[in-house]
């Protein structure tokens, strides 16, 4: 006998949200798949919302900061990055979240998703054209960077502990690592 899964779609999806389906349950479609995300540790939530604000003060109007919310990909995917860093639309976000087209860059907040982040979730984000992806490793205070994309890949992976970065999209913009993986 061979078993076989039920892939989903975009638009199966937005249905079955619609319809109330999944109203008391944390999800998010990854190629297709339903995905019951974990719930949200204290370091987690700190480090997220510190990350959202520093992110604001430093970028000003010239992005939306979405925190945890719904991005959509062509293959078939709906993650909710930790933050997403993407064009100010405005009104245009009633219609459809984010495609990749209006995302700068996208973060996570890593400790017990940080294989999937650092595995599936990056090629999902390489595959739909992210530009550039930063995963916060909590369980060892440091920074991944990928960039570079070429043929749905990252090219560079950069790890950082200290120092700044600038994003792509704002070269005139220095993050402060540590402002990211620490408490100070």
């Amino acid at each position: 006998m061979t078993v076989t899964t039920y892939k989903w779609t975009i638009k199966r999806y937005h249905q079955a949200i619609e319809a109330g389906i999944f109203d008391d349950q944390s999800i998010e479609l990854l190629r297709g798949d339903l995905i019951v995300m974990p719930p949200e540790r204290e370091p987690h939530a700190y480090y997220n919302t510190e990350a959202a604000d520093y992110l604001r003060t430093l970028l000003g109007e010239r992005v939306k900061i979405r925190d945890a919310k719904p991005i959509t990909l062509p293959n078939d995917s709906e993650p909710a990055p930790d933050v997403a860093i993407v064009k100010p639309l405005g009104e245009v976000y009633l219609e459809h979240h984010p495609y990749p087209e209006d995302i700068f860059w996208v973060i996570e907040f890593s400790k017990a998703t940080l294989s999937k982040d650092l595995g599936e979730k990056k090629d999902i984000y390489a595959e739909a054209g992210i530009v550039e992806y930063w995963v916060v490793n909590l369980k060892t205070p440091q920074l991944k960077v990928f960039r570079d994309l070429k043929n749905g890949e990252y090219k560079t992976e950069l790890t950082l502990t200290t120092g700044t970065i600038s994003p792509l999209a704002f070269p005139n913009v220095s993050v402060q690592v540590q402002r990211l993986i620490s408490k100070t």
